[in-house]
This record gives C-alpha cells, sequence and structure tokens, in this order.
C-alpha cells in the first residue's frame, strides 16, 4: 500500500527579527535622540526610514539619550521587524535604511542579533568624548563640533584634576537638576584621559552610566580647572558635597558625541534602574 505524500509546505518566517542597529548622528539640527512632542529627534527620522521599508516597526529601542545638539557616532539601537516583511539580504540592511535617511544621520552597521538582545539593558558601559578647541580664533570647520575656548588652559592641571573622577563616586555635583528624584546618582568611571593634538583637546569620558549633562559638567568643570579657576585638589571636595552650584560651568552641548556603548557577549538584561533611563521618554536624557 502506498501512502500519500503531503504536499511540503513553505517554511514559516519568523514571526519578528531584532536587529542591533549602529547609528552616527550630527546633532546639530535635532532635540536630542528621543522622539520630541515639539521639534524633532533623531529616533523619529530612524523610525520612519524604518516605516518606509518595514510597515510593521514602530519603534526602536535605545542605548542612551542625547540631549539637544550633542552627537553620536556609536548610538546603539534594537529593533523588532515582522519576519513576513523581511525579504533582503541583513547585509544590505544599513543601506536600505540609508536611502530613507537625511545626510546627517547614517546607520552604519545592522546586524542580526538574539532574540532577548536589549540595547539599553544589556549595556555594560559607554564612552563619551568631547571636543575643545583652545585656540584665540576657532576653526570653522569644527563649530558645530568643539567648544571654542581662546585662552589658554593649563593641561597639567586639567590632567590631575580627571584623574580625580576615576572611580565610584556620587556625581550629583555634575548632573543638571531634574523635577524627580533618582534612586542613586552613585557612578563608576573607568577613564577620564586628555589628549592634546595641537589646539584640539580631547576628553575622553568612559563609565559604567552617566546622569543627565553629567558629562558636560564633569568638562566644564575640567575647563575652569584650567583657567585656574578651580583648583584640581577641588574636585574630591565638590564630589562630597552633593552640590551642582559648588562645581563648574555645563559645557555646550555641541562639543560632546557619544562614542560607543560597551557590550559583553552573552550577558543577559540587567534589571531595570530606577534613574533617568526609566523614566518617560519625555524626561528621559543623559550625558
Amino acid at each position: 500500500m502506498h501512502l500519500k505524500r503531503e504536499p511540503r509546505k513553505a517554511p514559516r518566517r519568523m514571526d519578528t527579527l531584532r536587529f542591533k542597529l549602529t547609528i552616527a548622528y550630527d546633532g546639530t539640527r535635532y532635540e536630542g535622540w528621543q522622539v520630541q512632542r515639539n521639534g524633532v529627534g533623531v529616533q523619529q527620522k530612524v523610525e520612519e526610514a524604518l516605516g518606509r521599508l518595514f510597515p510593521g516597526v514602530k519603534r526602536i529601542h535605545s542605548s542612551s539619550r542625547t540631549d539637544t545638539g550633542v552627537h553620536a557616532l556609536g548610538m546603539v539601537a534594537h529593533v523588532d521587524v515582522p519576519g513576513a516583511e523581511f525579504r533582503m539580504p541583513a547585509r544590505k540592511l544599513a543601506l536600505a535604511v540609508n536611502a530613507f535617511l537625511p545626510e546627517d544621520i547614517r546607520v552604519t552597521e545592522a546586524t542580526r542579533c538574539r532574540a532577548d538582545f536589549h540595547a539599553r539593558f544589556n549595556a555594560t558601559g559607554k564612552q563619551y568624548r568631547y571636543a575643545i578647541w583652545n585656540h584665540r580664533a576657532m576653526n570653522p570647520l569644527l563649530r558645530h563640533q568643539a567648544w571654542h575656548v581662546p585662552k589658554p588652559l593649563d593641561l597639567a592641571a586639567m590632567r590631575a584634576a580627571a584623574g580625580r573622577f576615576l572611580g565610584r563616586h556620587d556625581f550629583k555635583s555634575f548632573a543638571a537638576n531634574r523635577d524627580y528624584e533618582m534612586e542613586t546618582t552613585v557612578r563608576t568611571l573607568t577613564r577620564c584621559d586628555i589628549k592634546r593634538g595641537g589646539p584640539l583637546l580631547t576628553i575622553v569620558i568612559e563609565g559604567d552610566g552617566f546622569l543627565y549633562r553629567m558629562c558636560r559638567g564633569i568638562v566644564g568643570t575640567l575647563v575652569q580647572v584650567g583657567q585656574g579657576r578651580i583648583g584640581a585638589g577641588d574636585i574630591d571636595h565638590i564630589l562630597k558635597t552633593r552640590d551642582r552650584r559648588v562645581a563648574g560651568m555645563t559645557a555646550p552641548a555641541h562639543g560632546l558625541v557619544l562614542w560607543k556603548v560597551f557590550y559583553q557577549r552573552g550577558r543577559k538584561s540587567r534589571k531595570r534602574k530606577v534613574d533617568q533611563e526609566s523614566m518617560p521618554a519625555s524626561r528621559r536624557k543623559e550625558a
């Protein structure tokens, strides 16, 4: 007796495919990363571009929130694309999305990732870089990417002060005030270096997390150390006071770049922290 063969069924597509996106942007024209009620955020532009390709995509989830005018070279986000809508080789995704993005935003890398990967909760650290043009005449090519500080700065004093930020501290004195109470303002910095190449100073700050405008508060304070207005040895006292009024100024937004987000392979998502990143979108920003 011959058994009747059932017709072969077409392979079923996965319900959703998750992709990790690395995104670079010039923040000059945008009201920060996140979607805004008033004004345009970078996130909105990326979501609109993805929506042109995949109508089922409604939201992407990022590793960070950047403030108005802040740039990024290594913002990370993840997106879930309906499997039935994804009909291209994965290697062509970045190119396809970029075709619908303005020139000041680019997806530099797009790769398939685990279904449980989360751009924010899997992140183990971030690196920011801040550029200062320390010359009496501003370089016009860097006017949107560097803070112009015309008077000479004491680099040795700035480096001595920078070393005092390393380690685990309460950084409340260097963060902008907010209208909600945070569970903790303690963070760990593993790097705070100052590099010089002619008139260009680059401050590299790396840590496990950052408070709202914390990087800019640190940079503004370091510049005032370089100007002789704050002593390098005063940093310890400023940290202990937990008072924003005691620290230095907040550096302008346009010199800051989210350079890189760090991940560990196989690391599970962290539990949500009750901080600026777990607040409603209208109240979240950092660095």
